[in-house]
């Protein structure tokens, strides 16, 4: 089975408390007279006591245009880029030259050549270094992209793979849009990036074909698009960038479905909930975990460090989940031979699933 042998996170430097962020949002952004006690209504209740940003609070005002966005993106997600994979390599004890596969995922931006692709000289990628770009999965990435991992070593046992997020979602902050759907984005998402490396079952140097100790093995993923729910998440584009699509409907959705998805796909690998002694879930925002813990029928601290990541840091989108991953390896860790469940749902509508064992 395939093992995670590393997972870091990181934060860009500008960190601010959530009622500073409030301030900015409703001094930039044209609200109609009345919504700034709507705003900070919604900011108050978002959960999220603090966000790292990647540019200080006074440039976002002047953060016109979709190229100048983007801009802004390339430069700072290198930097972060970076950092979360060097230091994921200098955790799993491994050199850039010893990766066989890169995935690199982001929504808040595009890059062509892709991010991995202009790292790779920096940080001492192969040449003939397999690489994924993916756009398009959103907040589902970070899960979906360590079970495409999986994917690519059960059939290349011996090789060693990364995964890469970087998301910048204070770059996508809409200064003209006064709908709802612009303030919940405004007062839940956060930036930063994660990088996690994965082995197949034979790694290089192995004697006995086990890897080294040292983290979860992935026993098994699932996949799961709920048909006709396109519109309850995912971005509109337009000249000014990305604006968020963000249903009112979907913690009903979650509340309804996601127990039957979780409780088939833990049943098909012998695993009931009650099992699971790690809940790794990303922070969709109060009312999808809220929903999520229901649907789960999970005890009240059930998805805690979930709950805490969400206060410290906001919604970092695709790279949420890895730092939660992260925290649940360094503060956490379940006794060995237990199971977890990495999950994360994103545009489409989906979830994506990732049974573990310690």
């Amino acid at each position: 089975m395939t093992r995670i042998v590393a997972v870091h996170g990181v934060l860009p430097p500008h960190r601010y408390p959530q009622e500073e962020i409030t301030d900015m949002v409703g001094s930039s952004c044209r609200l109609p007279r009345g919504d700034r006690a709507l705003l900070e209504r919604v900011h108050a209740s978002a959960g999220v006591r603090g966000r790292h940003l990647v540019l200080p609070l006074e440039r976002y005002a002047g953060l016109d245009g979709f190229g100048a966005r983007n801009e802004a993106f390339l430069a700072a997600a290198m930097e972060l880029g970076r950092d979360a994979v060097r230091g994921a390599l200098d955790q799993a004890g491994l050199a850039a030259s010893e990766i066989d596969l890169v995935v690199s995922t982001s929504v808040t931006g595009i890059a062509a050549p892709s991010l991995e692709a202009r790292l790779a000289t920096a940080l001492g990628l192969r040449p003939d270094v397999k690489r994924v770009p993916v756009f398009g999965l959103g907040c589902v990435a970070g899960a979906a992209g360590l079970a495409r991992l999986h994917d690519y070593l059960v059939g290349h046992p011996g090789e060693t793979a990364l995964l890469l997020s970087v998301e910048l979602c204070s770059l996508t902050l809409q200064r003209t849009d006064p709908s709802m759907q612009n303030l919940v984005a405004s007062a839940l998402f956060g930036d930063g990036a994660a990088a996690a490396v994965a082995v197949g079952s034979r790694p290089r140097g192995s004697r006995d074909g086990d890897p080294a100790p040292g983290g979860p093995r992935i026993v098994a993923t699932r996949s799961h698009l709920f048909p006709g729910t396109e519109e309850l998440l995912g971005w509109s584009i337009g000249d000014t960038g990305f604006h968020i699509m963000l249903g009112a409907d979907l913690p009903d959705l979650v509340r309804r479905q996601l127990g039957g998805v979780v409780g088939g796909f833990l049943a098909d690998h012998d695993v009931k909930t009650a099992d699971v002694t790690a809940w790794i879930c990303h922070p969709g925002g109060p009312k999808v975990l809220d929903a999520v813990r229901e649907a789960l029928d999970l005890p009240a601290r059930g998805l805690e460090l979930t709950w805490r990541s969400l206060a410290e840091v906001g919604n970092l989108s695709s790279a949420s989940v890895l730092h939660i991953l992260r925290d649940t390896l360094a503060l956490r860790p379940p006794l060995p031979g237990t199971p977890g469940l990495l999950l994360a749902m994103g545009p489409g509508f989906c979830v994506e699933l990732v049974l573990l064992r310690w």
